[in-house]
């Protein structure tokens, strides 16, 4: 029986940073295809070349629909699927009386697992295919996650948010159960199938010195793993961590101190940066995870995307406190945050931060987030004419920059033709 399936339509591939390459980076078919089998992909070209070379494969035909990796999601909350765009003000206010209330509830396996197929639904149904997400303390809550991606095939990273103060009494552990909880999950779920355990301080506030040096050996200990937290969101947040933390030479040094600095590090945020932690986090080359909607929402700040020249930057919803669960809302986003920066992002830069750059940022790359042939065939298929709004901008096209970029600002599920998630149509 032939397995090898051809994917017909427009195709882009990066050879490298469009960030710092320019759109030159890109390689655009207008007739491309792309050969997957057994969950891979085998080759990507033109239409011609790939139909030679796989004479007997099964052929789907999505005319001028665009094919592009799966969306990369490189920092989100699952656990806050259901309070997505409740009124709030500050960070405080809005962990204080949205997010901990919530995550108290995944205490519960049962509703940890509805909120996770929700979540997982949601996220492909907008062409998300792999995600980097914080769960919550309680053990329940990682396995639900864990289980319901492992029924859908799907890559993603995950790991109990560990917190021991400055939260609600149910949503604090200690040291040593932050350690120990961390660790079993890990042993657990860590390569198991497509699944990655991220060791996960939520952030210095909610952690005393002594648990983040107990995450700091965890990590220690498997350094091929993951770590998450956020960084410098917003102003009053970094005078928080410095009456905390009054011997750290910056924010980024209550971590660095205890053992939670290194390349597969990656920081949340990180908008109001000191000189000192961009030339730490340049010399360990660890990620930032830019999440537009969410600063925006928050008001926390506007991202120096520039950063991208010496650091690896992945993009990300960071539902809840993002505004969307869509990868084109957010590259939207992006797009207008970098604009009132005076730092205009073109469309192919955008679709690699969603795409290649997030799966840089999580050091997966080599698997998915790009069309190189030996990857998953994690795929998405974008309609470019998805809205009578989309159809009349992109019909006046002259090139795949304008045909695409409507579809960034004013795309949404609509746009999402297909999925394909290990080689297989969802």
């Amino acid at each position: 029986m032939n397995t090898t399936r051809i994917l017909l339509g427009q195709t882009l591939q990066f050879t490298d940073s469009p960030l710092t390459h320019g759109a030159e980076a890109a390689i655009h078919h207008r007739h491309g295809a792309v050969a997957v089998a057994e969950g891979r992909i085998l080759m990507t070209g033109t239409a011609e070349v790939v139909r030679a070379a796989h004479p007997q494969a099964e052929i789907t035909d999505y005319g001028p629909s665009l094919i592009l990796p799966g969306f990369v999601d490189a920092h989100a909350h699952y656990p806050q699927t259901a309070i997505i765009a409740s009124w709030g003000k500050r960070l405080i206010d809005w962990l204080n009386s949205y997010t901990f209330p919530e995550e108290m509830r995944l205490a519960d396996p049962a509703y940890a697992a509805q909120i996770a197929n929700r979540y997982l639904d949601l996220l492909l149904a907008h062409g998300t295919t792999t995600v980097a997400s914080y769960c919550t303390i309680h053990p329940e809550s990682v396995t639900a996650f864990f289980e319901a991606a492992e029924a859908r095939g799907m890559r993603v990273a995950a790991g109990k948010t560990c917190m021991d103060r400055n939260a609600p009494d149910g949503l604090c552990d200690t040291p040593q159960t932050a350690y120990d909880d961390s660790k079993a999950l890990l042993e657990t779920w860590h390569g198991r199938g497509r699944a990655e355990y991220v060791i996960t301080p939520r952030f210095s506030p909610t952690s005393t010195p002594e648990q983040l040096a107990a995450l700091g050996a965890l990590w220690a200990e498997h350094p091929d793993c993951l770590m998450q937290t956020h960084l410098s969101e917003q102003t009053d947040e970094i005078a928080w961590v410095k009456s905390l933390f009054p011997e750290a030479r910056d924010y980024l040094d209550t971590y660095e101190a205890h053992g939670l600095l290194s390349e597969r590090g990656m920081y949340g945020h990180a908008i109001h940066l000191e000189p000192r932690e961009i030339d730490r986090l340049s010399e360990t080359g660890a990620a930032l995870i830019h999440c537009p909607t969410s600063n925006t929402f928050i008001g926390s700040g506007l991202f120096d995307m520039t950063l991208a020249a010496s650091l690896p930057v992945g993009l990300a919803t960071d539902t809840g406190g993002g505004s969307s669960f869509s990868m084109l809302r957010t590259m939207a986003a992006a797009y207008e945050i970098a604009q009132l920066r005076g730092n205009p992002l073109h469309p192919s830069a955008l679709l690699w931060l969603a795409t290649e750059g997030s799966a840089r940022a999580m050091h997966m790359a080599d698997r998915v987030g790009t069309l190189d042939a030996g990857t998953e065939a994690d795929l998405v298929i974008l309609d470019l004419a998805s809205t009578p709004a989309i159809a009349q901008a992109a019909a006046r096209a002259e090139d795949i920059w304008q045909a695409v970029f409507p579809t960034i600002m004013l795309g949404d599920d609509r746009a999402v033709r297909a999925v394909w998630v290990a080689g297989r149509q969802l």
